[in-house]
């Protein structure tokens, strides 16, 4: 196989036994080996004693704690209702290769291929494994990984390193990566051994691609009769996220056989019943439409092995947990299960105590902190309410045509108002909780294409929206929490792009002032003067009305430059300044 894309040759080293080739990772830097006549890649030097046998990239699931990139300590969760160890609940380190063992029994061929590939060539690495555990902390450390729990693989690196059969990494490459996200490296071998994972990460990081590409090799693991029900679960908080999904396991399985649908609401039952009874590998549903298809006995859940709970956080939020409960129950126990979130709270912790065992945790930065993408600039601006659509349309006028804008409303009423504004200068479209499913998908493909390059959006579009090159993010109201504003400014700025984010501020938005200093600093962010004022008096605007100066002009359009910087069981029942610069949880569903 040749090198992939970003891959070069490395300098011609005749130490190397033949017929190892030097690469290096394009886009790391890092130097590691092949071989093309095993077409194994490793990152230790091979040493002429081994042989082609001794290579597998399977090596790698020999455990080892992670180190956070401050001091890099271990982490361990401080509800301390699981991933304990007796060393005063510091990680438990498990050395070697050996079989995962599991409070819940699981089929022994879900792990097998991999301790014997792994197994294989233990004794002629036994030399390599204090380097090769030195690289995986080296790597956990740059990416800010946290990872707890007992026999935690080492991170793959490169694509070559999965294993995973050659029509899958054919369709990865064409989609144009070249190396796995950080969440795809640490919780692919964690997944691919059959391991039960917790996996705090922000929107944007790759997660979907963490979970998918694991579930298709268990399909295949399993060879279940899909006409009796999917082997894969994926359960979604929104409509929109559940299609999305679908979208990324269509295009990755496709070359696999895969077949797969999607269950949500607003939508007939009837095309999504008829995919249920041809048969599906997967399913991707909403937990309300889901029930709904159970209680009328169309699909069963006793194949399902593989238990995806995606955006965890946003369905409890969204007053889920009964119909989530109740979906597990109808799952059988032996199976594992994937939960993904993007913040820690209580309730999740709960939850996943309940329905996970002895899951691996990995945190992607410090999962008691709310963190804002860095690539994203934010700017926030002190307005009175009157002032916010003259600087809306000045910011709108600022950007290249046809870029890609959402601005966020804190209400439906406010959403339409200000499309039906919109439309006939910036070609506006709204999307909220009371369109039809039909509408929603007319928007969301609109805005994809650029027919409508600005939406107009309640917090139905805060969480798993990914549509690519969305340039800047416009909060026209501040979000009821500070949660709902990293999320918000998440839509742009991701898989590597940079992003703006604006943010009107007004006299009532006061008392998340405190909150918002925190995000801005710990972005790197500007604060204004006010804002870090207002943060430190812990108390309302006042009613003086502020006279702005006119600061330094940045660009066309108004904009003025910037100031003071400044686990163990489960419950088997189951004037405008421009300042360079997220919520209580449990959004009102009415304003959505």
């Amino acid at each position: 196989m040749a090198p992939s894309t970003g891959i070069r040759y490395g300098p011609e080293d005749p130490t190397l036994p033949k017929p190892w080739k030097g690469l290096v990772d394009g886009k790391t830097g890092y130097l590691y080996y092949w071989n093309p006549e095993t077409n194994v890649t490793q990152y230790e030097r091979p040493v002429i004693s081994l042989n082609a046998s001794s290579a597998a990239p399977y090596k790698s699931l020999s455990s080892s704690v992670q180190k956070s990139s401050q001091g890099c300590h271990s982490e361990n969760d401080g509800d301390g209702r699981y991933n304990k160890s007796s060393n005063n609940g510091s990680m438990k380190v498990a050395s070697g290769t050996g079989s995962y063992q599991s409070a819940r029994s699981r089929p022994d061929h879900l792990h097998d291929d991999l301790i014997v590939k792994a197994s294989s060539g233990l004794s002629s690495f036994s030399s390599k494994v204090a380097e090769s555990s030195l690289f995986s902390d080296s790597y956990r450390c740059r990416h800010d990984i946290t990872v707890t729990g007992d026999n935690v693989p080492q991170p793959f690196t490169s694509f070559e390193a999965t294993g995973f059969p050659s029509e899958i990494l054919r369709e990865v490459y064409n989609a144009g990566f070249s190396t796995p996200t950080p969440i795809q490296a640490q919780s692919w071998p964690i997944a691919l051994q059959g391991s039960d994972v917790v996996a705090i990460a922000k929107t944007g990081s790759g997660k979907t691609l963490g979970y998918l590409i694991p579930g298709f090799t268990h399909i295949k693991q399993r060879r279940n009769n899909p006409r009796l029900g999917p082997t894969v679960l994926v359960l979604s908080p929104t409509r929109e996220l559940a299609t999305q999904i679908l979208d990324e396991a269509a295009k990755f399985g496709k070359s696999s056989k895969i077949s797969c649908t999607c269950l949500y609401g607003g939508a007939p039952k009837g095309p999504q019943l008829r995919d249920l009874d041809r048969g599906v590998d997967v399913v991707v549903a909403t937990p309300g439409r889901l029930n709904d298809i159970l209680e009328m006995r169309r699909v069963s859940l006793r194949q399902v092995s593989y238990l995806v709970l995606d955006e965890a956080d946003r369905m409890l939020d969204m007053g889920f947990e009964p119909q989530i409960r109740k979906i597990v129950k109808e799952v059988p126990t032996s199976r594992q299960t994937l939960m993904y979130t993007a913040t820690w709270p209580k309730e999740v912790r709960r939850i996943a105590a309940d329905l996970l065992v002895k899951p691996v945790q990995i945190n992607m930065g410090n999962v008691d902190e709310l963190a804002a993408n860095k690539a994203i600039t934010q700017y926030v601006e002190v307005l009175s309410p009157v002032e916010k659509h003259r600087r809306l349309e000045q910011i709108l006028r600022s950007q290249e045509p046809g870029s890609r804008i959402i601005i966020f409303c804190s209400t439906k009423k406010m959403c339409d108002q200000l499309a039906r504004t919109l439309t006939r200068q910036f070609d506006a479209a709204a999307i909220h909780g009371d369109k039809s499913q039909g509408e929603r998908d007319h928007v969301l493909s609109q805005f994809r294409t650029g027919r409508s390059p600005v939406l107009v959006a309640t917090d139905v579009a805060a969480r798993g929206l990914d549509i690519k090159d969305i340039r800047v993010v416009i909060n026209f109201d501040f979000p009821t929490g500070i949660e709902d504003y990293v999320h918000r400014i998440g839509r742009t700025g991701r898989a590597g792009a940079t992003g703006e984010a604006f943010t009107f501020f007004c006299d009532k938005d006061a008392k998340h002032a405190s909150d918002l200093v925190k995000v801005l600093n710990g972005a790197n962010q500007c604060v204004p003067v006010e804002i870090r004022d207002l943060a430190l008096r812990g108390i309302g605007m006042g009613k003086a009305k502020r006279q702005w100066g006119s600061g330094p002009s940045v660009r066309g359009g108004g904009r003025f430059g910037r100031y003071d910087s400044v686990y163990g069981g489960r419950d088997a029942g189951r004037g405008s300044n421009r300042y360079g610069a997220q919520r209580s949880r449990s959004p009102n569903r009415n304003l959505v």
